[in-house]
C-alpha cells in the first residue's frame, strides 16, 4: 500500500500496544519492554512537566531492539498531528513488482496452456498418452509460486526474522502463509485427482486458479462478517493475537504481503497497526476493499468454473487458467487509484476528524 505521505522517522523510540496483548506489568509480557516503560513513568513522576506519550530514548545497551528487533518501531509524533505514516511505497518497488509478476504469469498461465497445446497437438497419443500429457504439465505448474513460498518460509521462521509477526513464535508464521498453504492444499488435490486417471478430466485441471481465489474471497468475507457481529479473533492471525477484537479481513493480507514480500518488514506491521487504531477513515476504507475483493473473487471464480464447464475443452482450459489473472489485474488496477485518492482525502480531513477516530 501506498503511504500518500511517508515521512522520515528520527527520534523518540515508543513501543506500540496491540490491541488485545497484555499490558504493563501483566504477567505475559516481555520484561524487556516493560523495563522501558517503568523507565518512562519513573522519569514522568520525577518531572511533572514531563510529557508522559513520549517515552525517554533509552540507551543502545537498554534497547529490547537489541533482542527483540520483531516488536520496536521509532515514532516521532506521539500527539498524531498528521496521520501517523506508513513509510512504504509502491513506487520504489515497482522494477521487482514487475519482475514477480511477470515470473508468476509465465509460471501459471502460458506455462500450463503452452504445455498442453504443444504436447497435445504436436505429439500423437502413441507418443505420449493423455496422462502422461497432462502429468508433464502439472508436474511444472507454479515452480515460481512454489520457490516463493519456501522463500517467505525462510524469511519468516529464521532466527532473528526482520519480517516476523508482531508477537509470535517462529513457527506461526503468518496469516497470508497458512492461508496460502491451505489453498495449495485443495489445488494439489484437485491436481493429484486430475492426473491419475488414464484420461485426464481436463475441466477439473483447469480449475486451480479459480479454486485459490475462491478460497481467499471466502476466508476475507467471512473474518469481514465475524468482526461485524462482533466476534473476538478466534486464532492469531498475523499480528492479531486471540480474543482480540477482529480487523477487516484484508488486513492480515495487506501486513503480511507488505511486509514479507515487499520487504517493509516488521516495522511495516507496527505501522500499519498503529495507522488502523489511530485512524477510522483508514478502517472503513479497509473494510470496503475487504468487500471489494472478496465478493469479486468468489464471482470471478463461481463465473470461470461455470464457463469451464460448458464450453469446448480447448477453450475450456483456456479460460480456467486466464480469466482469474485477468480479474486480478483489473481489481488491483482499480485498487491502486482508489486506495491512494482515499489516503489523500483522510489526509485532508485530518485535522478535523483526528479526535473522532
Amino acid at each position: 500500500m501506498t503511504d500518500a505521505h511517508p515521512q522520515t522517522e528520527t527520534s523518540h523510540a515508543t513501543t506500540l500496544q496491540v490491541p488485545g496483548q497484555a499490558h504493563v506489568g501483566s504477567a505475559n509480557e516481555d520484561p524487556s519492554t516493560r523495563s522501558i516503560a517503568e523507565s518512562a513513568s519513573q522519569t514522568g513522576s520525577q518531572n511533572p512537566d514531563h510529557v508522559p506519550s513520549r517515552v525517554t530514548t533509552p540507551q543502545p545497551s537498554e534497547l529490547p531492539s537489541a533482542l527483540f528487533p520483531h516488536t520496536q518501531v521509532t515514532y516521532d509524533d506521539p500527539d498524531f498531528t498528521r496521520p501517523p505514516p506508513l513509510n512504504y511505497s509502491l513506487r520504489t518497488r515497482k522494477k521487482a513488482i514487475f519482475w514477480f509478476w511477470l515470473l508468476i504469469i509465465l509460471d501459471c498461465v502460458f506455462m500450463p496452456i503452452g504445455l498442453y497445446f504443444g504436447m497435445w497437438y504436436g505429439t500423437t497419443r502413441d507418443q505420449l498418452s493423455a496422462n502422461a500429457v497432462f502429468s508433464i504439465s502439472t508436474a511444472l505448474l507454479g515452480t515460481v509460486s512454489i520457490v516463493e513460498y519456501f522463500i517467505r518460509f525462510h524469511r519468516l521462521f529464521k532466527k532473528n526474522s526482520s519480517c516476523r509477526v508482531i508477537g509470535a513464535h517462529r513457527w506461526y508464521l503468518d496469516w497470508f502463509h497458512w492461508n496460502l498453504s491451505v489453498g495449495w492444499f485443495f489445488v494439489m488435490i484437485e491436481l493429484i485427482a486430475g492426473t491419475c486417471p488414464h484420461d485426464p478430466p481436463i475441466r477439473l485441471l483447469a480449475i486451480p486458479a479459480s479454486t485459490m481465489i475462491f478460497a481467499i474471497g471466502v476466508e476475507l468475507l467471512l473474518v469481514d462478517i465475524l468482526r461485524i457481529w462482533g466476534v473476538p479473533a478466534p486464532c492469531r492471525i498475523s499480528s492479531l493475537p486471540v480474543g482480540a477484537p477482529l480487523r477487516p479481513g484484508i488486513y492480515a493480507y495487506i501486513e503480511d504481503i507488505c511486509a514479507v514480500d515487499g520487504s517493509g518488514g516488521t516495522e511495516f506491521r507496527q505501522r500499519l497497526n498503529l495507522r488502523y487504531q489511530a485512524s477510522k477513515a483508514f478502517r472503513e476504507m479497509l473494510h470496503r476493499l475487504t468487500l471489494f475483493w472478496a465478493i469479486g473473487a468468489i464471482v470471478c471464480a463461481a463465473v470461470t468454473v461455470a464457463i469451464v464447464f460448458t464450453i469446448d475443452r480447448d477453450a475450456a482450459y483456456v479460460v480456467g487458467w486466464t480469466l482469474p489473472f485477468v480479474w486480478a489485474g483489473l481489481w488491483t488496477a482499480l485498487t491502486i487509484p482508489w486506495v491512494q485518492r482515499s489516503l489523500k482525502q483522510e489526509y485532508e480531513q485530518w485535522t478535523n476528524v483526528k479526535w473522532k477516530a
